[in-house]
């Protein structure tokens, strides 16, 4: 069991100091407060390289895996960062693509995205399925052998922003399936194609990336825009699921290291009482949890990535992983914000932002009542429950 980071996983993780100092926390929250995408430190991590950590070098990426893109996020959010755009198209959507899509997919769309040229998002959510993919509606017909698509699909993140999206559809309604995982398929979609709508959906969380409802009505497709098998998607879904687990995992345990630095910084300047307030234990201890916590999300972070990159089941690992940072986050962030007093909610200070972007990941994009069921049930064994 090796724990130690090789040269080139060390200046990735490491990267998010170098871009902090061009694009800093300073940064990030003048665009998040005005939910505007930062442009120009995207394309800097795209001259960088670092869009397509995951796709292999022939298609223009890095050709490396899930461990150094987990390594990306918790290395930029250590400094205050975290960008969701990174999860619904470097990870989600690019990595999965050169997966399963085709050779124009490959040759075409993945290096332009690698360089920054086109983005992707990534789209499951609907307005009436919530978290029950299998009872999605959104539908793509087929019409000989092109496909009509028509639906709804909403949370999207990234959505003004981006060229393509990669869309989970049904090609058979979850009422004419004998398996209720039949019939689902992924089609990488344009959307500057006829019938593609979006609405904005207002999120009061600051954060530069906005979400936005899709709406699909005969938009035309064909079998060029598929990735993977038709009526087969849902065997491989969980190749972008299990790694949208693993990178929020990542992006939490970095904001709660970047907020428990804030606090500690905090605490072992602010003097009351003749002493600095970290040095009594009803200040420290409650960082020190948090701190503990977060290292061993961390872990459980990192072997979540080691086993999808070894291709080993990760779903276990992956929920794990989700579930515990996501906490460890909260704690953190609310740890570092007590510490500060009134000032932890201040402009200034760029902390208390934070909270509600790690709060938001308790609840999305998978909730921690389904990661616990999953444990529950696929790990412990127990009596499904829903």
């Amino acid at each position: 069991m090796e724990f130690t980071l090789n040269d080139e996983q060390r200046q990735i993780y490491e990267y998010g100091g170098q871009l902090a100092q061009e694009f800093d926390n300073d940064y990030w929250l003048r665009h998040a407060r005005k939910h505007e995408f930062p442009r120009d430190m995207f394309q800097k991590i795209a001259d960088d390289g670092f869009l397509g950590i995951m796709v292999p070098e022939e298609y223009g990426g890095a050709g490396l895996g899930m461990t150094e893109m987990a390594l990306f996020m918790e290395g930029t959010a250590n400094h205050g960062i975290p960008l969701l755009m990174m999860v619904v198209g470097p990870t989600m959507s690019l990595a999965h693509i050169a997966s399963h899509g085709t050779e124009f997919h490959k040759k075409e769309l993945l290096p332009a995205a690698c360089r920054g040229e086109i983005q992707f998002c990534f789209a499951i959510t609907e307005p009436g399925a919530g978290s029950n993919t299998m009872k999605s509606t959104t539908l793509a017909k087929r019409r000989g052998n092109r496909f009509s698509l028509t639906g709804e699909k909403t949370f999207i993140t990234g959505a003004d922003v981006s060229d393509y999206c990669l869309v989970v559809a049904r090609t058979k309604p979850h009422t004419e399936v004998s398996r209720k995982t039949d019939g689902f398929t992924l089609f990488a979609v344009d959307l500057k194609k006829k019938g593609v709508a979006q609405q904005r959906v207002k999120i009061s969380i600051p954060l530069p990336e906005e979400q936005w409802t899709l709406f699909f009505d005969e938009v035309d497709l064909g079998p060029e825009d598929v990735v993977g098998e038709v009526d087969e998607g849902f065997s491989i879904l969980f190749d972008s699921l299990n790694p949208e687990r693993i990178i929020l995992a990542a992006l939490c345990c970095g904001i709660g290291r970047f907020a428990l630095n804030k606090g500690v910084a905090y605490a072992s300047e602010r003097n009351v009482f003749g002493q600095p307030i970290g040095a009594h234990q009803g200040v420290q201890h409650p960082m020190a949890k948090a701190y503990t916590a977060i290292e061993m999300a961390s872990l459980m972070t990192r072997r979540a990535a080691w086993e999808f990159d070894n291709k080993l089941p990760a779903g276990a690992s992956s929920n794990m992983a989700k579930y515990f940072a996501a906490e460890a986050g909260i704690e953190a962030v609310d740890a570092a914000l007590q510490a500060h007093g009134g000032s932890g909610f201040t402009e200034d200070t760029g902390l208390y932002e934070m909270y509600p972007l790690v709060r938001l990941l308790r609840t999305a994009p998978v909730n921690r009542e389904l990661c616990l069921s999953f444990i529950g049930e696929k790990v412990m064994g127990l009596p499904r429950s829903y």
